[in-house]
């Protein structure tokens, strides 16, 4: 018998792969295309949560025979990291062969989940947001923030940033690199609302909270506008968040795991899951008016659905390296 080799991918090995935001949004689409067909294995994260606060660390399986993907990322998120020079999320994925069940890579986490988490917004917002929307506002402007804007000026013809951090040195940061890299007006504001109100699109990033600080208030939010909660419902009052016409999640029975833990205590009705969007089972936005509004939680799809690319790009550019097994 051959000897087994995996291949590692280390943090800057899956950046030079060079997989463009543009392609991880239409592979992020299909991984929900094919959930919102009820063609996906994949159950809810379980986790630990080591420490106090809202520290995390998840194991995220999942299966999309369509995609000839199937494994599991290991990611952990300590908001308090920061303090110490560290990345506030890190961790491994390992690719499985679907035929063999051999590991095949294990690669670093941190680029994919970045860049998948602002794809899956993009995605949501094809089907939620204005087609001419132009104006983001950005609340968080770390590592999401930069991502997220990055994903939705794939999609739409954005002219303006209102960029909003409780660190004003954030704000700065972000707005030269936002300028910088896609040519984009970035106005840092001193107030949450500025980073709401005329703006087309609202994403918030700031920290993952189970008691969210409800600093977006009622009659901030605009009609016809779309909101993509990364951080989950951590920004928003409830009030607020109920003055969308639709609010939609990425995938409901894990919602549902979150609120059993702590998460998610009043939030609105929810329309639809993404997949179901993608898929035509549901409707997205109806009407230029409507408020529309997404809290993708991150799903093993999402990584499962990049995963695969990057493996076969790395070993076409002979990027990583081989470990036997």
């Amino acid at each position: 018998m051959a000897p087994q080799e995996l291949l590692y991918l280390s943090q800057a090995d899956v950046a030079d792969v060079g997989l463009t935001m543009a392609e991880i949004i239409e592979l992020v689409e299909t991984a929900f295309r094919e959930k919102g067909e009820g063609r996906v294995e994949m159950p809810p994260k379980p986790g630990i949560h080591p420490g106090e606060g809202d520290n995390f660390i998840h194991a995220m399986p999942a299966y999309i025979p369509a995609m000839d993907s199937a494994g599991v990322k290991w990611v952990s998120g300590f908001p308090e990291n920061y303090k110490r020079g560290l990345p506030y999320i890190t961790g491994l994925l390992i690719l499985n062969d679907p035929e063999t069940g051999l590991p095949v890579s294990v690669m670093d986490c941190e680029w994919i989940t970045a860049m998948r988490t602002a794809a899956a917004t993009a995605v949501a917002a094809r089907q939620l947001a204005r087609p001419d929307s132009s104006v983001l506002g950005v609340l968080g402007c770390g590592v999401q923030g930069r991502t997220n804007t990055e994903a939705l000026d794939v999609l739409f013809p954005l002219e303006k940033v209102m960029a909003y951090d409780v660190k004003e040195e954030a704000g700065a940061s972000f707005a030269d690199e936002i300028e910088s890299r896609f040519g984009l007006e970035v106005i840092p504001v001193e107030t949450p609302k500025e980073a709401v109100s005329g703006c087309d699109l609202v994403v918030t990033a700031g920290p993952i909270l189970k008691e969210p600080h409800r600093t977006i208030e009622p009659g901030w939010f605009d009609e016809g506008a779309f909101a993509s909660l990364v951080d989950f419902d951590s920004y928003w009052h409830p009030d607020a968040m109920k003055e969308a016409d639709k609010f939609c999640t990425d995938d409901v029975p894990q919602l549902e795991h979150y609120q059993e833990v702590g998460y998610f205590q009043d939030i609105p009705p929810i329309h639809a899951d993404v997949g179901e969007l993608v898929a035509g089972k549901k409707p997205g936005r109806e009407s230029p008016e409507e408020r529309t509004m997404t809290c993708n939680l991150g799903l093993a799809i999402d990584d499962m659905a990049v995963a695969p690319a990057l493996y076969r790009q790395a070993l076409e550019k002979e990027i990583g390296t081989r470990l036997p097994l």
